[in-house]
């Protein structure tokens, strides 16, 4: 008790008095993020700072009184890595939240962590600027998080992950100390390449405080096309023909037959149930028409049942509303669900998806895909009830399941979601001994008392 008083007296001393959470009952509701099968300790305190030095006292309050951090933006993370470790401060950025410079000539943003992914977004279209990484969670997620695990979205077969557009950042380290990383110019290779180590590093190695990110001319409005497959494997064909050829899609989404039920089940969007796979498939090309019927020749030669492309945006948009709706549609099939995040050589895809469906066949269970086909990332997404005991057992039997075929396919366990608590076991079989090794040590260097999110990654 007077080690907990001691804490949060310390804490108060360089934060303002609203900024420091103590009360059990509330600080209990940052504990975990939305990652199921994931263990989450209690907070010892929650800090929610507003200015860089006030996060910087909270890192050197941590450090002197060796207690453990654990940072965390808007909690819509699905692999436990803003969990809280027992008796930690989480460190909330939600309320650094100010978008701080928006160049149009340099084409960067200048954004503390807690700016929200979509805000960022319409403020810089208002420059005539897009800032492409855009999660499923975009309306809710943060800048900070986003960086913390490399976030992607449904735009990255073209535009790329949020790591391609961290041009700088201010990290507090463990210590209290300010490093500024990266650059503000459009090129820039002076030592090592700090920035990119941060990025997908899920607070384990500092803070970010501030981001330089870099913008794009904002494209023109994207069409999209949707195809029906009578297979997987079909849909999967036409997936390696379009990137064979050349063509540069901004989105190339694939949704099999369960996913499509299940969204038809919440949205009444009348999207054909008899198909096994829905590809769909944008440009954003001054000519996306084009672009488009070049591709509806290739489904069709793929084996496409139906090809049908939007007439206009509002259309396209309703396609897109059936995808961005995937995993919440997939979520009211049982009570709980666990969301893989492997990715796979496009040219191992099909194999993927046949390999996943045997999984739930074998496990006796409901198992969903919705995938970024153009970059091979799948999201196999597991429904159970945790109430049932065999029936969680074989869920979390079937994640790993999956999790060991993503590898053997020559794939990553994680495209995009982080590895967190849930994937630590797959991230040291997927590094191996001396990848494991030399990436403690590089986490050695920047937080040697091991106090920032401690359990996470490995």
């Amino acid at each position: 008790m007077d080690d907990l008083r001691t804490l949060h007296e310390a804490l108060r001393a360089g934060l303002p008095a609203d900024a420091v959470l103590t009360d059990p009952d509330v600080t209990a509701s940052y504990a975990h993020d939305m990652a199921g099968f994931c263990t989450a300790g209690t907070p010892a305190a929650v800090v929610l700072p507003r200015t860089v030095e006030q996060v910087r006292h909270v890192m050197r309050t941590a450090t002197e009184l060796r207690v453990p951090v654990v940072p965390q933006g808007a909690r819509t993370g699905l692999s436990g890595g803003a969990n809280a470790s027992e008796g930690c401060v989480v460190l909330s950025l939600v309320k650094m939240d100010r978008i701080l410079e928006i160049d149009p000539v340099d084409r960067i943003a200048v954004v503390e962590p807690g700016v929200v992914n979509a805000v960022l977004s319409r403020a810089v279209a208002e420059h005539g600027l897009y800032y492409p990484p855009d999660p499923s969670s975009w309306e809710s997620c943060t800048i900070g998080g986003n960086i913390g695990t490399a976030s992607g979205g449904l735009c990255c077969v073209k535009y790329g992950v949020t790591a391609e557009y961290v041009l700088g950042l201010d990290v507090v380290l463990a210590d209290g100390r300010l490093l500024t990383t990266g650059r503000r110019t459009a090129k820039g290779v002076a030592g090592y390449d700090l920035t990119r180590l941060f990025v997908g590093s899920e607070g384990s190695l500092g803070i970010v405080v501030k981001a330089v990110l870099a913008l794009k001319p904002q494209p023109p409005a994207q069409l999209v096309l949707a195809a029906e497959f009578p297979s997987t494997d079909a849909a999967c064909a036409a997936v390696c023909a379009v990137m064979a050829g050349g063509h540069t899609p901004s989105l190339l989404e694939l949704m099999d037959r369960t996913t499509v039920r299940a969204v038809n089940r919440l949205a009444r969007m009348g999207l054909p149930e008899t198909t096994e796979a829905l590809l769909l498939c944008a440009f954003d090309t001054p000519d996306p028409a084009a672009d488009l019927a070049a591709v509806g020749e290739l489904c069709r030669a793929a084996g496409a049942t139906e090809v049908v492309p939007a007439a206009d945006a509002a259309e396209s948009e309703l396609l897109l509303q059936a995808r961005r709706l995937a995993l919440t549609a997939l979520e009211t099939v049982k009570p709980a669900t666990m969301i893989d995040d492997v990715c796979v050589p496009r040219t191992r895809l099909a194999e993927m998806l046949a390999g996943t469906a045997a999984v739930a066949e074998k496990y006796g269970l409901t198992i969903g895909v919705c995938a970024h086909a153009g970059d091979g990332n799948t999201h196999p997404v597991v429904c159970f009830d945790p109430a049932d005991e065999d029936e969680s057992r074989r869920a979390r039997a079937s994640f790993d399941e999956i999790m060991a075929l993503g590898l053997s396919l020559g794939g990553t366990i994680t495209g995009e979601h982080g590895v967190g608590v849930l994937k630590k076991e797959w991230l040291a079989r997927e590094l191996g001994p001396v990848g494991l090794e030399v990436q403690r040590g590089v986490k050695a260097v920047f937080d040697p008392l091991g106090l920032l999110n401690p359990g996470k990654l490995f």
